[in-house]
């Protein structure tokens, strides 16, 4: 499989550049595959109209520029998307990350949690987080016992700082509320019953 070169990664982040999109991924997977993932900091994010209009401009100039590859695919980064670099981290202040790191931090090499900040000069970035408390088992909320202690209130998190350098792989953390569609979909026959 040939790698994606520094060269080819950039004509493709000049060509979205100049369509009004961000490159988040450009990777080359088996059987001829590249995959181009955009996102936009528009509202709504981007759509199958986007998708296909760039998939148009990156073959007319895969064409020109001789690149080679079987089929191409362009898509939205999803609700995971990953994070690259001080500027992602930047943009995504306050949402929940998970972080793989490449050597381990307090013992760990897997950490979740909030991004709080972000700064440092080029080369030399940090992100600071605040650990998200741990997610609840699949007992979680069962009775245990006859015990009648009450429980504990949530102890604070603690927070990391990290060098940007240290960071391996990043994702945002998929925030899902099923709740809402359903709340919303109850309230017009709460209307009729009244």
């Amino acid at each position: 499989m040939t790698r994606v070169t520094d060269e080819l990664v950039a004509l493709v982040e000049r060509t979205v550049a100049g369509l009004g999109y961000d490159l988040v991924d450009l990777e080359r997977v088996g059987h001829g595959l590249l995959r181009v993932t955009l996102d936009t900091v528009q509202p709504g994010g981007i759509g199958l109209d986007d998708c296909e209009r760039v998939s148009r401009h990156l073959t007319h100039l895969f064409a020109v520029e001789h690149v080679d590859y079987d089929r191409l695919e362009v898509s939205s980064p999803g609700l995971d998307r990953p994070l690259r670099g001080a500027r992602d981290f930047g943009r995504f202040l306050g949402a929940e990350v998970a972080l793989q790191l490449h050597a381990p931090h307090d013992g760990r090499r897997k950490l979740r949690g909030v991004l709080l900040a972000t700064g440092g000069e080029p080369g030399a970035e940090w992100i600071r987080l605040r650990e998200s408390a741990p997610q609840p088992g699949p007992d979680a909320g069962k009775p245990r016992g006859r015990s009648k202690t009450k429980r504990a209130a949530a102890p604070e998190m603690p927070e990391f700082e990290l060098r940007l350098a240290e960071v391996d792989k990043a994702r945002l953390v998929p925030q899902v509320d099923f709740g809402s569609k359903a709340r919303a979909a109850a309230a017009p026959n709460e209307e009729r019953s009244q």
